[in-house]
């Protein structure tokens, strides 16, 4: 008699294997028959307690398993309902192996979970041959049970932006750990609600914790920190102040392009991306060119020079310097007499204080930026997230730290 056996393959409680059937000339599927182990006790689904008796039996299902070499493998498992004196009620016995609502092994849902770290859904259903719905809910399960609570502990510094995740001005925010790099939470919507939302999975001792938060210059985030977190320095990230400034300077530079004659036109036209580009990424062709139109145009050559100057803002720790040194720049960006640019001279002093805090915490979300670049290739990748929170629990995984 042969000692050869597939029993070591399946190692499952209270079950045994009775049968076993290879399908295809390629033996490209298995049938695995499993049932009840007479000598254990059968356990509650519901309580995991022993039964107190056999209700009912006969009952069959298929359940799928790792793949054995090439061949699919289906578990045909019979199963019995017990009567369980704890739950007062006939359950269906526990298995093992298996969870009572899933058709698919444990061990088969934990391998679909690792795939669907490096593989969309759609790509590990068809490697696996399975339905797409049924990766997704995996997936979502463990991820929850992994990543569902929101773990706020140890937080001093955060970083808050938002990512647009569908056409039509629908956003998530985001907010993250500073030092880390670790996503914290995601929500929809970018409003007062959302981090509302956020700030109710917080404490009051880890809120009081909070030192700093990097953030853009939009109300509805500045309201809820300085509600929840008063004693928090919020700073403004040099990265929104200058793309603000470099609307600015288009808007003007439309503007003395239509004011000008059709021979400055010409000198004028394409000039946008020369005067928003640093000056050490122009080619020496930009560089001439960019020469041509600051001699041709005043405002803009002043517009040009407060760009740069705009930097030394962000650039020292003496919080009494930088004031002098922002003074400096609304007098002398005063002198321009254009609407855009004496409004937002009117929003840095409005919103001066988040500028001087760089001073003393000197944060920023560029690197909430890089992270933003990261889950909009994650969002590519799946074809966009129908499902929200199944979208903010991949990216919570992603940046786990």
């Amino acid at each position: 008699m042969s000692n050869l056996s597939i029993a070591g393959y399946f190692p499952f409680m209270r079950v045994k294997i009775t049968e076993q059937t290879v399908h295809g000339q390629t033996a490209n599927s298995a049938l695995i028959k499993l049932s009840p182990d007479l000598r254990y006790r059968p356990l509650c689904h519901g309580c995991g307690q022993p039964a107190a008796t056999v209700h009912s039996q006969g009952y069959r299902r298929h359940i799928r398993d790792l793949n054995l070499a090439s061949a699919q493998v289906w578990l045909h498992v019979e199963y019995r309902k017990i009567w369980c004196d704890h739950c007062g009620g006939a359950r269906v016995e526990q298995l093992s192996f298996a969870h009572s609502c899933q058709r698919v092994t444990h061990r088969l849902a934990r391998h679909i979970y690792g795939l669907c770290k490096m593989m969309t859904v759609k790509e590990v259903a068809e490697h696996l041959g399975l339905d797409p719905k049924t990766v997704k809910q995996i997936d979502k399960e463990y991820l929850e049970e992994e990543f569902g609570d929101t773990d706020n502990d140890n937080l001093r510094v955060l970083m808050i932006d938002e990512i647009a995740v569908r056409r039509g001005h629908r956003y998530m925010t985001v907010v993250a750990d500073y030092f880390s790099g670790r996503v914290v939470w995601m929500g929809s919507n970018r409003d007062k609600k959302t981090l509302d939302k956020f700030f109710a999975t917080m404490t009051r001792e880890q809120k009081d914790a909070i030192e700093a938060v990097a953030m853009d210059m939009w109300e509805p985030f500045i309201n809820r920190v300085k509600h929840h977190c008063p004693q928090a320095k919020i700073v403004f990230d040099f990265f929104h102040v200058a793309q603000s400034f470099g609307r600015v300077i288009d808007k003007v530079r439309r503007d003395e392009y239509r004011k000008a004659t059709q021979e400055h036109r010409k000198v004028l036209k394409g000039s946008r991306y020369l005067l928003l580009k640093n000056e050490e990424n122009l080619t020496d062709i930009q560089r001439n060119r960019l020469k041509s139109v600051l001699d041709l145009n005043s405002t803009l050559s002043t517009l040009y020079i407060l760009k740069d100057q705009l930097k030394l803002v962000y650039y020292y720790s003496d919080r009494e310097k930088v004031k002098r040194i922002l003074d400096d720049w609304c007098e002398m960006a005063g002198q321009i007499e254009h609407a855009s640019v004496q409004a937002f001279i009117r929003r840095l002093r409005f919103f001066e204080y988040g500028i001087l805090n760089h001073a003393d915490y000197s944060i920023g979300t560029s690197r909430l930026e890089g992270i933003n670049n990261k889950i909009k290739v994650i969002k590519r990748k799946a074809y966009g997230f129908h499902d929200e929170e199944y979208f903010a629990l991949k990216v919570k995984q992603a940046f786990a730290a």
